[in-house]
């Protein structure tokens, strides 16, 4: 059994309430002091010793939402290249969605996840499987043989499932099998064919509009049926301010309510689809400064619980078009962590609750191993530098896509190496 020790590192660890100055000992593939006391405990004989004098060290990421290619679309991503992103990022958890082709709505292909993960990715890999067959919002998937099988969570991805009836179903189902339903909703005939948000800066563009309703509407709906079965629900990316005042209501109303938001929906706005450039072309859409500061406020008193990457690659044959043909979505795995500093840096979120919304909240959420530094959890964790300045380049993206929003992006905060039940994986 390998021992290493990460000497005087500031340890920011939200489930057990730490932010100090300690030690954190790495005993094989668990975590077996972090703390101040570990500090005075001696280095244990023959182990290897990192000092991080200046640095931080935080439970590793554990990203709820991420897209990838694999099986069907193994050009934009494979599980492979995704988790070597996700390890440059400091991500050590990542929830799969359905998305896939076919899509993830059958025993075999949660279980191809689980084993295509087990012999090619270097971090942890959880599928969640469709809540509908095909992703189709008609007929249900087998909750129970899924769930068995080891899927975490149920979500039709980036499709919303319009049938009341079905949904209602999905969360009394849910509820009876201990998962949650995370849902992304857009109300396909008010977005219609609308490509970004709706207001003066899409009429200057010329493009069509999706009015904040698309998302509320069935947002709404979907809260009420949560208040009605008492099912685990999570509105997986919100990103308007009346979002989050429906959140906010359900939560007060007792529901078993979440939700989480894109990085991109708290980090930009809609003024930063500039010149048509495609890679701003996401759902939901980058939205008005008055929504996305409504994220921040909503983010930091709790009615959001998570940030989500959403990465979403998308190749030059999905991208390189006119922007109201191309692909939504934009990879996020690798930038997720240094852009959400941002927040932390300008002192609108403090880093502690940072740390919670990327790592321990999500872990807590859908029941994964991680997201603490606790004695005995598993040892993935990432060591991080908060000031270490860094541009975001394309030849330096490891994902197969390359389609960011933060290409060229001036980043404050980089991770330096990043560990997976004792191996590590990354190292800057």
């Amino acid at each position: 059994m390998t021992i290493t020790v990460f000497n005087r590192a500031r340890i920011v660890d939200p489930s057990r309430g730490k932010d100090e100055i300690g030690s954190v000992v790495v005993d094989g593939r668990k975590v077996a002091a972090a703390g101040a006391e570990a500090l005075n405990q001696g280095v244990p004989e023959g182990a290897t010793v990192i000092d991080c004098a200046g640095k931080v060290i935080i439970p590793g990421l554990v990203d709820s939402r991420v897209f990838i290619g694999e099986p069907g679309g193994e050009h934009r991503e494979t599980i492979a290249s995704a988790s070597v992103a996700a390890a440059a990022g400091g991500v050590t958890s990542l929830v799969m969605m359905p998305d896939t082709d076919p899509a993830i709505d059958n025993v075999a292909l949660v279980e191809f996840v689980l084993r295509t993960a087990r012999d090619t990715a270097i971090v942890n890999v959880f599928p969640a499987a469709a809540i509908t067959k095909g992703l189709d919002g008609r007929e249900m998937t087998e909750f129970g043989l899924l769930r068995e099988a080891g899927a975490v969570a149920f979500t039709d991805g980036r499709h919303t499932v319009s049938n009341s009836l079905v949904m209602r179903r999905a969360l009394t189902y849910a509820r009876d099998f201990g998962a949650v339903i995370a849902h992304e909703t857009q109300d396909a005939d008010l977005a219609a064919s609308g490509v970004m948000n709706e207001g003066l800066y899409a009429s200057w563009l010329g493009l069509p509009g999706i009015p904040r309703e698309a998302e509320t509407i069935p947002l709404e709906r979907d809260l009420a049926l949560a208040r009605l079965t008492g099912g685990a629900y999570h509105a997986a990316k919100i990103s308007t301010e009346m979002s989050a005042q429906a959140i906010r209501r359900a939560k007060q109303d007792g529901a078993q309510v979440t939700a989480g938001v894109a990085i991109h929906n708290l980090a930009l706005n809609e003024n930063d689809v500039g010149e048509y450039r495609t890679f701003f072309r996401l759902t939901p859409p980058l939205r008005a400064e008055q929504d996305r500061l409504a994220m921040i406020e909503a983010l930091r008193d709790g009615t959001i619980d998570l940030i989500a990457s959403s990465h979403d690659p998308q190749d030059v044959d999905t991208k390189r078009l006119p922007f109201a043909d191309a692909a939504a979505g934009a990879i996020g795995l690798e930038t997720l962590l240094s852009v959400a500093l941002r927040l932390f840096h300008n002192g609108e979120i403090s880093l502690s609750r940072l740390v919670e919304v990327l790592s321990t909240a999500p872990a807590r959420l859908f029941g994964l191993p991680g997201g603490t530094l606790k004695p005995g959890a598993p040892a993935d964790l990432a060591l991080v530098d908060l000031d270490e300045p860094w541009i975001v380049s394309e030849d330096g993206i490891r994902s197969r896509s390359k389609n960011t929003c933060f290409e060229g992006a001036r980043l404050q905060g980089k991770v330096l190496q990043t560990m997976v039940a004792g191996r590590t994986v990354f190292t800057a």
